[in-house]
């Protein structure tokens, strides 16, 4: 049997029991994995490529040449096991069960369940009071805080669930389906490290479960964390590391496992989009734009991760297709989080800050979770000059994921604002941690050292030297890092650094006052130097603009002759650039 086929029949087992389990989440992502992997032509029909007709060239462009399949070699693959069912007499308590949980009547379904002794019954009861109590904590929030407050509640379940599945797996009367919401119990009572290990029995035991896996990715924070990971070899174990790569910030690794994954899942929606998010935290735009548009002439009513696709094109400044976007998911989903975000962000490039605020804050109430929603309405709160709403906002993200540098470049911006450069310092910092290829942060934080209260100069150009080594597009660092040198008398730097610039910006074709600046230094430096060939050639250029620095070119230009005729030379020093 090819590997391909082995997917796919493992894929097909485990969505009926992901879904008999009422794992939704887990059992749309496998289905979606399924479909995603590319069909033998001999068996290709119009029923089983309709969802793979004219998506093949972008999903080309992010493929090797050389992978005819997925995992690499050594990966091991096993059948997807026959998990013991519960006594056929009990089969119908439990679809009454079913039937309730799919309902909502979480307690109802649990009640059910109370005497049912098979492991499959235990694991839906259990499902289902957690649930219940998170039902519960989620009301408990809203009465005494409102939608978007900060509250003790907590799931009261969790005590007597830990009690007894602690019991359940020392006595191993547990499946891996028990286990996964073991770990996930105990990573909400904030013991991780007994959890990271539950959670790897498991996936070890049973690999389909991507809600699993997803929750074993929250806990590893660290690549350390990752490496010790005793994970048995199989193909979801690279979806694993691809994604976990993708939050560590390991962005090439993570691309390059997603494109050998596409070997097989040549298909897949969710690797697609994957790569899109990869590409976006590179800043590769154009890709991403690209990426997006593709996924959506297959997906039309695709609603996740198309915030990602409204940040793209926020950043562009692309107000049709923004707009489009928005009108998009609102006809299909309005009260998605997503939705939200994406009408935010489009009232966001109108300037109708207030609005935008209005569409984050219904996004939060929908999930209070919801990272982008927390960071986006702190950058809102931020134009409207409201820095405590701002600094609420953030520190909101960085609650739910420490590692988000958009939230921590946000809080030193906030900080900034208030005019605390000390504590602005403190989280460009971390930002630049979490992010170090991101000139952006590192050009905040030079900024940070040059304000009056600092003034730490040499500490601002190492950092606008990591900005002019990170794809700085906005061609600020360059600049940047001449004014410095020149602050600090020293004058070939400077020279080198304007020469620098200069040449980026006639590559570029680039107009303003940044070139004056930097024709009339390196003039005046060369003259100095009497390096006169030098020095008129940008002499030459500056007559080619109106204003004061025409004046002053030929006043240099007069001396530089005047100086080379043998006359005494013309005193120029009152010639200003």
């Amino acid at each position: 049997m090819s590997p391909k086929e082995s997917c796919r029949n493992e894929l097909r087992t485990a969505i009926r029991q992901l879904s008999d389990r009422c794992l939704y989440s887990a059992s749309k992502w496998a289905a979606e994995q399924l479909v995603g992997i590319e069909q033998d032509p001999a068996k290709f029909t119009p029923s089983n490529t309709r969802f793979q007709r004219g998506s093949s060239s972008i999903r080309r462009r992010f493929r090797t040449n050389d992978i005819t399949s997925t995992p690499p070699t050594g990966i091991s693959y096993v059948s997807t096991p026959v998990m013991e069912e519960d006594e056929a007499i009990h089969g119908d308590f439990y679809l009454l069960a079913k039937s309730y949980f799919d309902c909502r009547e979480y307690r109802r379904a649990a009640h059910v369940l109370r005497d049912q002794t098979g492991k499959k019954s235990i694991f839906l009861r259990c499902y289902a009071l957690y649930l219940a109590g998170e039902k519960r904590k989620e009301e408990e929030m809203i009465e005494l805080e409102g939608p978007l407050g900060k509250s003790d509640a907590v799931n009261r379940e969790l005590v007597s669930l830990e009690r007894e599945l602690s019991t359940l797996c020392k006595n191993s009367m547990i499946d891996p389906f028990g286990l996964y919401l073991y770990g996930l119990v105990l990573k909400e009572k904030g013991n991780e490290n007994l959890a990271r290990k539950v959670l790897v029995e498991s996936v070890n035991s049973y690999p389909w479960n991507w809600s699993a896996w997803s929750e074993l990715q929250s806990l590893c924070t660290t690549v350390d964390i990752l490496n010790s990971l005793n994970l048995s070899n199989h193909w979801m174990k690279e979806f694993f590391l691809a994604s976990v790569y993708q939050e560590l910030r390991m962005h090439n690794e993570s691309l390059s496992k997603y494109e050998n994954l596409q070997g097989t899942f040549t298909f897949s929606n969710y690797i697609q989009a994957q790569i899109a998010k990869v590409q976006y935290s590179l800043r590769e735009y154009e890709q991403v734009e690209v990426i997006f548009e593709d996924l959506l002439r297959n997906d039309p009513y695709r609603v996740e991760d198309m915030d990602t696709y409204s940040n793209v094109l926020y950043s562009k400044e692309c107000f049709s297709a923004l707009s489009y976007l928005a009108h998009r998911v609102i006809m299909t989903d309005k009260y998605r989080p997503e939705s939200c975000c994406i009408i935010g962000n489009y009232y966001s490039l109108k300037g109708q800050h207030e609005k935008s605020v209005v569409y984050f804050r219904r996004a939060l109430k929908l999930n209070k979770n919801y990272l982008s929603a927390w960071t986006l309405m702190g950058h809102e709160y931020v134009e409207m000059k409201n820095t405590p709403a701002a600094v609420d906002a953030y520190r909101r993200a960085v609650d739910i994921n420490p590692r988000d540098y958009r939230a921590w470049y946000g809080l030193g911006q906030a900080y900034e604002m208030m005019g605390m450069p000390h504590y602005a310092l403190h989280y460009f910092r971390k930002s630049v941690f979490f992010q170090p290829i991101d000139s952006r942060l590192w050009i905040a934080m030079a900024q940070c050292y040059e304000s009056e209260q600092l003034h730490m100069i040499e500490d601002a150009i190492k950092c606008y030297k990591r900005a002019a080594n990170c794809n700085d597009t906005e061609a600020i660092a360059l600049h940047r890092l001449a004014n410095s040198y020149k602050e600090l008398g020293c004058p070939e730097e400077a020279a080198f650094y304007y020469k620098k610039d200069l040449e980026r910006m006639e590559a570029e074709d680039r107009e303003g006052p940044n070139i004056v600046e930097a024709l009339m230094f390196l003039a005046t430096h060369y003259k100095t130097q009497k390096r006169f060939e030098e020095a008129e050639v940008y002499c030459t250029r500056l007559l080619d603009y109106t204003g004061p620095e025409r004046e002053t070119a030929k006043n240099l230009l007069r001396g530089m002759r005047m100086a080379q005729s043998g006359f005494p030379s013309m005193d120029v020093e009152h010639f200003h650039p």
